[in-house]
C-alpha cells in the first residue's frame, strides 16, 4: 500500500498552504477534500487582507505560499486602510472574485506536480504508539502517511442556525465531519465549539446604488505578492449603506426568534465581527451601522452586504434588509446563517503546530480557534513547512514574535490559548513598526530561500528590492538640494511632516517607480527614532517576569481597552510576565503598563 509523505485533510486556506508548501519541499502530498469543486472556496466575505491580516498575507507570500498570489490574480480592486496614519501602518485589503479564486487555487494545486487530489471524507485518524500513520475515509479506505495535517475549518461536528431551525453542516448545504471530530476527541484532545456566521447574499439588479456612497478602489495600492509588479486597473467599486432605527426595531421585535438570544446557540462568538442583532443590542445608543455592498464576481450579479451577518429567521432577514435605504426592493439569493463548529485547544500543540501527544499529527486553521482566511493560511503554511521538514529529518521552522505576525499568531494560540475566536490585530504585536506589510518579503524571504521554498528567480526579486532601498537611502542621505530656503539632504526633506517621497523623487539620479521601495524609504526617514526605541523595548520585554506590578487602577490608563482592563482585574497578575500570558492581553498594552510602572518608581 502506498505511503505518502503528508496527508492534508481539508481544502480551505489552511489546507491549500499546507499542501502546496509541503510539496515545494519535495514531499508527496495527498490532498483530501469533501468537494473538489470547493477547493479554495470563500465561505464568507469576498475579500482578503485588512489591518494586520494583510501582514499575514504578505508573510505567507514571502514564505512561498499562495494566498497573496491567488488574491492578486482574482482581485476586483484594492483599498489602502489606515491612510490617515503614517505609511508604516498602512494596510491593504483586496476585493476578490469569489468564482475565480477557487479556480486559480485549484490550478496551483493541480500543477504543483507533487500533490494528488482525492475527494473523500475522513472519519478516523490512524494512530499507533502515539504516532500517526494515516487516515481512514468514510468509504473504508486506509490511506497511509508519515505526517497528517488536519485543516477541517468549520466542518468539525458543525451546526447551522437560521432562526429556530438548525441542521448539521460545515457550510450551507455542505455536510459536517462528525466522524473526524469524534476521532480527534477520542485521541484525547480537548474540544469545544465556537460560533461564527455570515450574511445574506443579494441580487445587485434589485439594489438602488444611487442611494448609497460609492467607495472607489485605490489606484496606488501595492500587489500582495512580491512576485507581482502591479495591480489591475479594471477595478470595481463598493458602496456604503446604513442601517436605521426601523432596521433596529425590526431586529429588536424578533430577538426571541434569534438562536443567539434565545439560548439555542451556546458557543462563544466573534467579538470583533458581531452579528447585526448583537450590534443592535450591545450598541443600543447607536442609530445606525455601516453596511458595505461588496461585489462577489465580475461574472455574477450576487453581492455581499458586509456588516449584517445574522442568524435570524429568513423572513426577518428580508424585512430588515429591505428597511435599509437603497435595499428597499433587494432580493435575497442566499440567507445569512450562524454556525457552531468544533475546535481543539491549541495549547495542546507545539509551535510547529504538531500535536504534543501524537507525533506526526498537525492541526492548522479555524479548528485551532481562529477566524479569518488569513489566519488560517498562516497556520497552514507553518504546519505544511514543518511537516515536510520533519519528513526530511531537518530542524523545525519557528518564527518568533519579533520576526513576523505569524510568530505572534502561533505564539498566542499555542501558549496563551483563546476563549473566543481569535482574530489578528496590529495591537497584538509589540513590534508593529518593525513588522510592516511592505517589508514582509525582506524579513522572511531569506529564511524561505534557505529552506528551499523560493526559487532563485523569486529570491532575486527580493534581493533587488533590498538593494534598491539601500541604494536610495544612501543617495537620499548624501544628496542635498535647496528646500524652503535651506540646503537639506533628500532624507531630511522626506523626514518632515506631510512630505512624501514623491516630492523628492525627481532629484534622484534615477527615478524610483516601485511604490513598495518608495514607502520603505519614507518609513526609514520618518520613523527612525521610533524603530530604534522599539528595538530597545524588545530587550526590555525579556525582563518582564522580574517586573512586579504595584497596585494600580488599570481603568485610568486611557490607551488600554476595557476588555484588557477586565482581564487584568480578574486575574490580578503579580508581574508583567504573568500579565503578558493572559489570553487577550496584548504586548502593546503591557508596554503601556510598563511605562506607568516606571513612572510610579520615579515618584
Amino acid at each position: 500500500m502506498k505511503q505518502y509523505d503528508c496527508i492534508v485533510v481539508g481544502s480551505g486556506h489552511a489546507g491549500i498552504e499546507a499542501a502546496y508548501l509541503a510539496s515545494r519541499l519535495d514531499c508527496e502530498v495527498l490532498f483530501l477534500t469533501l468537494d473538489i469543486d470547493a477547493i479554495g472556496k470563500l465561505s464568507c466575505n469576498p475579500a482578503v487582507g485588512g489591518v494586520a491580516k494583510g501582514h499575514l498575507v504578505r508573510e505567507v507570500d514571502a514564505l512561498g505560499g499562495l494566498i497573496g498570489r491567488i488574491t492578486d490574480r482574482a482581485a476586483l480592486g484594492y483599498r489602502i486602510l489606515n491612510r490617515s496614519k503614517g505609511k508604516a501602518v498602512w494596510a491593504h485589503r483586496a476585493q476578490v472574485d469569489m468564482l475565480t479564486y477557487p479556480k486559480i487555487a485549484r490550478d496551483f494545486i493541480e500543477k504543483s506536480g507533487k500533490i494528488r487530489i482525492l475527494q473523500a471524507k475522513v472519519d478516523k485518524i490512524l494512530v499507533k504508539g502515539k504516532k500517526v500513520y494515516g487516515v481512514q475515509t468514510n468509504f473504508g479506505e486506509l490511506l497511509l502517511s508519515r505526517k497528517v495535517i488536519i485543516c477541517a475549518g468549520t466542518f468539525l461536528k458543525s451546526t447551522i442556525h437560521i432562526g429556530m431551525k438548525s441542521f448539521p453542516g460545515g457550510r450551507l448545504n455542505e455536510e459536517s465531519s462528525d466522524g473526524l471530530f469524534n476521532s480527534i476527541k477520542g485521541l484525547g484532545f480537548k474540544t469545544k465549539h465556537f460560533k461564527t456566521g455570515t450574511c445574506a447574499r443579494l441580487d445587485s439588479r434589485t439594489i438602488n446604488f444611487s442611494k448609497m456612497i460609492e467607495q472607489v478602489p485605490d489606484s496606488d495600492a501595492v500587489p500582495f505578492s512580491f512576485t507581482n509588479k502591479r495591480i489591475s486597473k479594471d477595478a470595481l467599486s463598493c458602496f456604503i449603506a446604513h442601517t436605521n432605527k426601523k432596521t433596529h426595531n425590526i431586529i429588536k421585535r424578533n430577538l426571541k426568534y434569534s438562536p443567539l438570544y434565545s439560548g439555542k446557540i451556546k458557543s462563544q462568538g466573534v467579538r470583533y465581527c458581531p452579528s447585526l442583532e448583537d450590534k443592535v443590542v450591545k450598541f443600543s445608543d447607536r442609530d445606525r451601522h455601516q453596511v458595505f455592498i461588496e461585489p462577489q464576481s465580475r461574472n455574477s450579479y450576487e453581492v455581499y452586504p458586509n456588516g449584517i451577518s445574522t442568524s435570524l429567521p429568513y423572513e426577518v432577514q428580508i424585512k430588515f434588509i429591505q428597511s435599509i435605504e437603497g435595499l428597499g426592493k433587494a432580493e435575497v439569493l442566499r440567507p445569512g446563517y450562524g454556525i457552531e463548529h468544533g475546535l481543539i485547544d491549541a495549547r495542546e500543540l507545539e509551535l510547529t503546530l504538531e500535536a504534543k501527544k501524537i507525533s506526526g499529527l498537525y492541526f492548522a486553521g479555524q479548528l485551532n480557534g481562529t477566524t479569518g482566511y488569513e489566519e488560517a493560511a498562516a497556520q497552514g503554511a507553518i504546519a505544511g513547512i514543518n511537516a515536510a521538514l520533519s519528513v526530511k529529518k531537518k530542524k523545525p521552522f519557528i518564527l518568533a514574535r519579533n520576526q513576523a505576525y505569524i510568530g505572534v499568531l502561533i505564539d498566542d494560540l499555542t501558549i496563551k490559548g483563546t476563549n473566543e475566536p481569535y482574530r489578528m490585530f496590529t495591537s497584538r504585536s509589540e513590534f508593529r513598526l518593525s513588522l510592516r506589510e511592505m517589508n514582509a518579503d525582506l524579513r522572511l524571504g531569506p529564511l524561505a530561500y534557505n529552506l528551499g521554498l523560493l526559487t532563485r528567480g523569486e529570491y532575486k526579486l527580493i534581493s533587488d528590492k533590498r538593494r534598491s532601498i539601500e541604494d536610495c537611502l544612501k543617495e537620499a542621505k548624501s544628496k542635498k538640494i535647496f528646500f524652503q530656503g535651506k540646503r537639506l539632504s533628500l532624507l531630511e526633506i522626506v523626514r518632515r511632516p506631510k512630505i512624501s517621497f514623491s516630492k523628492v523623487n525627481k532629484h534622484f539620479d534615477k527615478s524610483v517607480d516601485n511604490l513598495a521601495v518608495q514607502r520603505e524609504i519614507e518609513v526609514a526617514a520618518k520613523y527612525e527614532s521610533f524603530l530604534i526605541r522599539e528595538l530597545a523595548q524588545a530587550k526590555e520585554i525579556e525582563r518582564f517576569d522580574r517586573v512586579k506590578l504595584p497596585k494600580m487602577d488599570y481603568a485610568k490608563i486611557s490607551s488600554i481597552s476595557r476588555e484588557i482592563v477586565e482581564k487584568l482585574k480578574k486575574f490580578k497578575p503579580k508581574t508583567l510576565g504573568e500579565a503578558l500570558r493572559i489570553s487577550g492581553v496584548t504586548p502593546a498594552a503591557i508596554l503601556t503598563i510598563y511605562n506607568e510602572v516606571k513612572k510610579k518608581q520615579k515618584v
